[in-house]
């Protein structure tokens, strides 16, 4: 059935792709009495962020690709009034080690205290502890005074500057790679490489990458919800996207799913859109259009020259474990370790060697990587029968995998890259993960991974970038516009991860343009 029977043949705006950016705006349009249609290539909306069974037969809604908030403002939460909620996580993070031939870590959470003497347990001093403290204040309070701006016009570099009112963190964060903060202020080489993974997620870079990339990731990272915390989404992530996509309809918005954008046509103030579906091609005309897609998407449905895809560099890796593993370091619970971020091979020297490896063209010996368990802080991904028996997932995200390593074989290096990131971690159990995974309904393990290239294949993703693009610094440059949205077509929005201030699950790119055009039409 086409998408517009019983519909308008003319929106106020069209919305290419049903992404959670898409959502927001339709949302917002909506409910500001604008008619609106998603057009979603898919099956489905929520695009990377997502809830699947992906393994057979196991009552198991892992969520598959996007797993935790931090950006998403409770602004938008509360605006379109949304049926979400997330948890925070008791443990920030566990990073075992061995030192001296025993089995140690470092657990940061569970309290001030608790946390003060795993410092001096892996340590030895007050030192660290006190320059960790030092440096997430600093943090916090530039999370404070930027992460309100990101769903304000764009300020210019030296309103946001004076907005921060802290030279030493402007300068930390904005103008000075970060590895140079991170040598200068900690001493221990495993809370050095702790503090640098931050800057590392989804970004191939080195800790003093003069492009200052791993800075603009690394200030993302810290400034979600103004506080910095990694939260958990009740439900799994796509109980955000379904309620987004609640909302939108709800508001009036026409969700047409399986509808594939693939040209846009426009003079500046009004547009056709030609979609396909499975019947053949059909158009429909708007004032407006918003592509919740990459910039080279964009520019592939206007016509224009595609910029250079922003390699991915990261393994994505989905499990569930009928039992937590247990630790070498018998002084940690467990329950506690995976509850948090678990880091593996992420000390300082491991991550630049790592780095180093990946950039001359090899897999890392050692890769990095970190893990964390969705269900021990919200067990209604699960069925019950999973929860009585005890079954657990994981959640692994491997880092300095550019996409680049893939090209020659992508299923042979996919698998090569498991079975060596599968065995760091192992080195710091008491028992072998393998043993401990559940299989599905064809005795197979419950394990999934997917590389760059697998996420430039199922979610059109540039690269296998996560981010859509390199990060971006959350303050207005030449071309950027007033909301970080805006394109060459004056009538042609960016809303996607690929806009100014995009990136992660936050919604902040859809809400800017959503804003853009209701600041245009006055409403």
């Amino acid at each position: 059935m086409p998408a517009h029977e019983g519909h308008h043949r003319s929106y106020d705006a069209v919305i290419v792709g049903g992404g959670h950016n898409g959502l927001v705006a339709a949302a917002y349009l909506a409910r500001a009495g604008r008619s609106v249609l998603v057009l979603e290539r898919l099956g489905n909306t929520g695009g990377a962020a997502v809830s699947t069974r992906p393994f057979a037969g196991v009552d198991a809604r892992l969520s598959r690709y996007s797993y935790l908030v931090s950006l998403l403002p409770k602004k938008i939460v509360r605006d379109l009034g949304l049926d979400f909620r997330v948890r925070t996580r008791n443990v920030s993070s566990y990073t075992p080690v061995e030192r001296d031939g025993r089995p140690t870590g470092l657990l940061v959470g569970g309290g001030e205290r608790r946390t003060r003497e795993a410092f001096a347990r892996l340590t030895g001093g007050e030192r660290e502890y006190q320059a960790w403290q030092r440096f997430y204040d600093m943090t916090g309070r530039v999370a404070q005074r930027v992460f309100p701006t990101l769903t304000e016009p764009l300020p210019t570099r030296d309103e946001l500057r004076l907005r921060v009112d802290d030279e030493e963190a402007w300068r930390v964060l904005f103008e000075e790679p970060i590895g140079a903060a991170v040598e200068d202020r900690f001493a221990d080489d495993l809370v050095r490489g702790v503090v640098l993974t931050d800057a590392l997620i989804g970004t191939f870079a080195d800790a003093h990458d003069p492009s200052l990339k791993q800075n603009r990731c690394f200030l993302y990272h810290v400034i979600g919800g103004g506080t910095g915390a990694w939260d958990v989404p009740v439900g799994g992530m796509g109980a955000l996207t379904d309620a987004l996509a609640t909302a939108a309809r709800d508001a009036g918005a026409v969700l047409a799913t399986g509808h594939e954008a693939v040209r846009i046509d426009t003079d500046g103030s009004a547009a056709e859109i030609t979609y396909r579906t499975a019947d053949g091609e059909g158009t429909v005309a708007a004032r407006h259009v918003l592509v919740n897609a990459s910039p080279q998407q964009l520019a592939v449905l206007t016509g224009d020259q595609p910029p250079t895809p922003a390699e991915g560099a990261q393994l994505k890796v989905n499990m569930l474990l009928r039992r937590l593993p247990r630790l070498r370091d018998s002084e940690v619970d467990p329950r506690e370790a995976f509850s948090g971020t678990f880091h593996i091979a992420e000390g300082y020297e491991q991550l630049a060697t790592a780095h180093a490896e990946a950039a001359a063209g090899r897999l890392p010996t050692a890769p990095p990587s970190e893990i964390y368990c969705h269900s021990l802080t919200d067990p209604t991904i699960l069925g019950p029968d999973l929860v009585e028996q005890g079954y657990q997932t994981l959640t692994l995200f491997g880092l300095h995998t550019p996409a680049r390593l893939f090209d020659r074989d992508n299923d042979a290096v996919r698998e090569e890259l498991l079975k060596s990131t599968l065995a760091q971690l192992d080195a710091h159990l008491a028992e072998p993960l393998a043993d401990c995974l559940a299989t599905d309904a064809d005795g197979r393990p419950c394990i999934e991974a997917k590389s760059p290239l697998d996420l430039e294949r199922d979610l059109r993703l540039p690269g296998g970038n996560i981010f859509h693009r390199d990060l971006s610094w959350p303050y207005a440059q030449e071309g950027t516009g007033r909301w970080g949205v805006e394109t060459r077509h004056t009538n042609v929005l960016l809303c996607g991860a690929g806009a100014v201030r995009g990136g992660g699950v936050s919604g902040v790119p859809g809400h800017n343009a959503a804003m853009a055009v209701l600041e245009e039409l006055g409403g």
